[in-house]
């Protein structure tokens, strides 16, 4: 057989544009210089993110870490092609987890991964995640954005993100002085947050046929604009409430909802009772429960049902961090107390 010319394929015609890659990684570049401090040693681009811990600001620093993602609230995002609020999801989320330990947050990093990538998107997600990182104090340092056709659908990707915090070895908050007496106080959440989005997706979109866009009356906005809601970030309050000793142990209500957080925190021999009805139950919650007549222990270990923090409280300073959250117009709520008992939640 004669030769037959062989066509040259490219990493492009596999799916990758490398070009097109490296112009988004110049702005995502950009934008994550916006959120350097002096203890940022590198650039963004290295194999590795340098940062340089002031240790003198520590009499004995530990670094607390953690990671997360943002999980099934992107197929909203991917719906309503809001694409900015997922990035403060992810920081808010990570920021939370090490605040409670009495953490402050030095770094994150990111990882994107999609099928194609799309400049536009991808410079909309890193916004995000570069305005709640300089909101929480937070360098973002470096990540990973992969594309991976084949993989993932067209138009969707999946976002994680890794933290890493500080403490004082004798500052950080573990709970083991939490004792029966103590006040437990509630911080309210702006919704859903990161968490019980396949629950929720499947209540609102399956079982009562919403569309994204739809106005839904019994909660005075539409759907999907009820399950975006940016899950908040309690370091402002968390930092009052630590340094000066007013909490003794804190839990984030995520996955699980305060039926398997709350005993994340507690130490041998305690137990802690909440009161149902202490705060006000968000809308939507109520709505979800309605819909898929879903019983109330389902609910309280899918959701965060209104309560985003909860902080442990002796009961010789409730007075103090009461008047701390007031002048700070945060608002709490008195859900309960912690009693002696195995660990658990004991609701009444």
């Amino acid at each position: 057989m004669p030769d037959q010319k062989r066509t040259s394929v490219t990493y492009a015609d596999a799916g990758v544009d490398i070009s097109s890659g490296d112009r988004t990684k110049q702005r995502i570049k950009y934008l994550a210089q916006k959120t350097f401090t002096k203890q940022v040693l590198s650039e963004i681009g290295g194999f590795g993110g340098l940062f340089k811990l002031d240790t003198a600001r520590y009499k004995s620093p530990v670094l607390v870490s953690s990671a997360d993602g943002v999980g099934t609230k992107l197929k909203i995002a991917f719906e309503l092609g809001i694409h900015h609020t997922v990035g403060a999801d992810l920081v808010n989320h990570c920021v939370n987890d090490i605040a409670v330990q009495g953490a402050t947050p030095l770094f994150f990093l990111d990882y994107l991964a999609t099928g194609h990538l799309d400049g536009e998107i991808t410079e909309k997600i890193v916004s995000g995640l570069a305005d709640a990182c300089r909101a929480n104090g937070c360098a973002l340092i470096g990540g990973e954005t992969a594309q991976m056709p084949g993989f993932y659908a067209d138009g969707e990707y999946d976002l994680a993100g890794f933290i890493v915090g500080v403490a004082d070895k004798d500052k950080i908050v573990t709970g083991a002085r939490i004792k029966a007496g103590d006040v437990l106080i509630g911080l309210p959440s702006t919704g859903l947050h990161t968490n019980g989005y396949s629950l929720a997706r499947k209540l609102f979109f399956e079982v009562a046929g919403y569309k994204a866009e739809q106005y839904v009356n019994a909660l005075k906005e539409k759907a999907g604009a009820a399950l975006m809601k940016t899950h908040r970030s309690y370091l402002s309050i968390i930092k009052k409430l630590t340094a000066t000793d007013l909490t003794v142990g804190m839990a984030h209500i995520t996955g699980g909802g305060i039926t398997e957080n709350l005993p994340r925190i507690l130490p041998k021999g305690t137990a802690a009772c909440v009161e149902l009805g202490s705060w006000p139950v968000l809308p939507i919650f109520e709505h979800l429960r309605e819909l898929g007549n879903v019983e109330q222990e389902e609910m309280l270990r899918t959701f965060n049902m209104g309560i985003g923090l909860i902080a442990v409280v002796p009961a010789d300073k409730f007075k103090r961090a009461k008047a701390m959250l007031e002048r700070a117009n945060e608002k709490f709520y008195v859900i309960g107390k912690i009693v002696k008992g195995d660990r658990k939640v004991i609701y009444q």
